[in-house]
C-alpha cells in the first residue's frame, strides 16, 4: 500500500523482498543503493536486525555516503494486547508511516491526507 501511494503521487519505488537475513544478500542491497535516492528497510522485529546489518554494510563499503538510509524496526515499548492494525499503528510500522519516513528522506512535504492514501 506504501508502494502504492508513493507511486500515485510520482515516486515509484522499488521493493525488494530480501527474506532472509543470512545469508546476506548483498549484490541486491548494493544494487538497491547504488540505484535509489533512499533505501527503507523495514521488519517487523527489534533493531539490531535486518536493517542494523544493511546499515553496517552500507557504512563498512562506503554506500552509505551515496544513500540516504532510514531502517524501520519495531520500537523498544511495550505494545498493549490489541488488533494487528493497532499495533502496527502504535509501532509505526503503517503505510502511512512508511510513506512518511520516505518523504522526509526524499524532503518531499506531502499533505497527510495524502500520505495516508485518501482522496478529497
Amino acid at each position: 500500500k506504501a508502494a502504492d501511494i508513493l507511486a500515485a503521487h510520482g515516486l515509484p519505488p522499488t521493493v525488494a523482498d530480501a527474506r532472509f537475513a543470512k545469508p546476506f544478500d548483498v549484490d541486491l542491497v548494493e544494487n538497491l543503493a547504488r540505484n535509489h535516492a533512499v533505501l527503507i528497510t523495514l521488519e517487523e522485529g527489534s533493531e539490531g536486525g535486518f536493517g542494523s546489518l544493511v546499515g553496517h554494510h552500507l557504512a563498512r563499503t562506503g554506500l552509505l555516503d551515496h544513500v540516504r538510509f532510514r531502517p524501520m524496526t519495531l520500537p523498544d515499548i511495550f505494545i498493549d494486547h490489541n488488533t494487528q492494525d493497532a499495533q502496527y499503528d502504535q509501532a509505526g510500522l503503517t503505510a502511512p508511516h512508511i510513506v512518511q519516513t520516505a518523504l522526509s528522506a526524499l524532503g518531499v512535504a506531502l499533505s497527510d491526507q495524502a500520505v495516508s492514501g485518501q482522496t478529497a
